[in-house]
């Protein structure tokens, strides 16, 4: 079976390019019918937290990335991590082991100076730990051996032991390095396939050193080329925002920022580039993952998003929009939404037609839920401060009120008619009515958000203008 696995650290934020390489891992476990793996690499005593460790969570869990076993915890599948596993001795069972084969040493530090290393030795030197002195566990690496191997991507690589050189796998703290805790857990864990970025490519021979020593079957490679910002450096903070929790308090869709991510190195056929990931279970294929690097750009992220928002079904718009809502702690708005849900639903789908995020779509849509929202201030400048807002408003509540046809054709007849009395010109009656309505001068079409909204709406809000008219004059 197909076993597969993502093990970020829990140092930060989950990156975007993590985000894609758990996709490539997952996409590729469900189209063989295998298992994925979540580990967290927490060997990192100083930097890894709780608080990351929950965030990468959650994350891969908004993107639908869920994996398939794991420790239960509280009733949830959670997570191996590496910390859980070094306190039931795994990694020193593995280090004796290596010993005793002679492919590992102990080396003892200069007490005074730990980056100098005083001797090596197959038995634990004891009187040196009490005297004070750092104790790590060192691979020793064969001489003159040519170590090569298939990169699923790349094709075969070789890399000289001789230019690799031994290595620390335990540290004086008693944890484990990396390369040497990767290699064990992917043993035991029965890994078949890693998929991972090609910054760790030089650390595939030194790992596949590690199974030969043990005898332990190597399992097949892939080191995808990393994301880049557009001066072709790796994608940082300095191009940019590079987190998946940032692109989903900024609105965007888990169905949108992984078709994104997708297509970083994704070959897809021309026209067909706007897809759901479950959609394409079935024809994912490794052959079709690129070998050169990507570059991450906003604008294209920004224009995949807005082809989601605009084409999903409303009632699943809605759920999405709900979801973001309580993401960003915007609870009584939620409670707002649930009130009038076929009032929602066709709030929300005439709003998505002008943005590309939920947070736009939050920005477009709130005075529409919103009966005390405020006025943009070019509004009362160029409209409200205006000899014409009082009496075109009164006419407008007039006509209005004796209106009962509210359908979008009803309410463009009544704005018509209006604006053929000349108190303003077309333009500024229409700009007039459409900030008294929302409070906004962008905003979805006229006719429309008047039918949405309704009579008993659109009564109270020309008459809370007109109030403020007053007020200004």
């Amino acid at each position: 079976m197909v076993r597969t696995r993502f093990a970020p650290s829990p140092t930060g934020y989950l990156h975007v390019g993590g985000a894609r390489t758990a996709l490539f891992n997952w996409l590729f476990t469900r189209k063989e019918g295998g298992k994925f793996i979540l580990r967290i690499e927490d060997t990192d005593l100083e930097r890894s937290t709780k608080e990351y460790e929950k965030l990468i969570m959650d994350a891969l869990r908004w993107l639908g990335l869920e994996w398939d076993e794991g420790p239960d915890i509280g009733g949830e599948k959670g997570p191996y991590r590496q910390s859980e596993r070094k306190k039931q001795g795994i990694y020193d069972e593995y280090a004796r082991k290596l010993i005793e084969m002679k492919r590992a040493v102990y080396v003892v530090y200069d007490k005074q100076d730990s980056s100098k290393e005083l001797f090596e030795s197959l038995e634990y030197p004891e009187e040196y730990a009490q005297k004070g002195h750092d104790i790590t566990v060192k691979f020793k690496m064969p001489k003159g051996e040519r170590i090569v191997f298939h990169d699923l991507l790349k094709g075969q690589m070789s890399f000289m032991s001789d230019d690799l050189g031994d290595f620390i796998i335990m540290k004086s703290n008693g944890f484990p390095t990396y390369n040497f805790a990767v290699v064990v857990d992917d043993h035991l864990m029965e890994i078949t396939h890693i998929f991972r970025g090609e910054d760790h490519l030089s650390n595939t021979p030194k790992q596949i050193s590690i199974y030969k020593a043990f005898g332990w079957e190597v399992p097949q490679f892939m080191h995808i080329p990393l994301i880049l910002g557009k001066d072709r450096s790796p994608l940082s903070k300095r191009h940019g925002a590079t987190s998946v929790d940032h692109f989903r308090t900024e609105g965007y869709l888990p169905d949108g920022l992984l078709n994104y991510l997708a297509l970083l190195g994704w070959k897809v056929e021309e026209g067909k580039e706007i897809f759901r990931i479950s959609e394409r279970i079935e024809s994912f294929s490794l052959s079709d993952i690129s070998n050169k690097s990507v570059i991450f750009d906003y604008e294209k992220l920004e224009w995949v998003n807005g082809k989601h928002l605009r084409s999903m079904e409303i009632e699943r718009l809605c759920f999405e929009f709900r979801r973001y809502l309580d993401f960003i702690g915007m609870i009584e708005l939620t409670e707002l939404l649930d009130r009038d849900k076929l009032y929602t639903m066709e709030v929300l789908d005439i709003c998505r037609e002008k943005v590309n995020t939920m947070k736009q779509l939050l920005d477009i849509s709130l005075p529409f839920f919103n009966d005390e929202y405020e006025y943009e201030e070019k509004y009362i400048e160029g409209y409200l401060k205006k000899d014409f807002a009082i009496p075109l408003l009164q006419e407008a509540i007039d006509m209005f009120d004796k209106n009962e046809d509210w359908t979008v054709e009803g309410c463009e007849r009544v704005m018509r008619e209006l604006a053929s009395k000349n108190i303003a010109s077309k333009k500024k009656t229409f700009q007039l009515i459409r900030g008294a309505i929302l409070g906004k001068l962008v905003t979805p079409g006229l006719f429309i958000s008047l039918s949405v909204l309704g009579k008993g709406r659109v009564l109270r809000r020309l008459s809370k203008t007109m109030d403020l008219a007053k007020s200004l004059s």
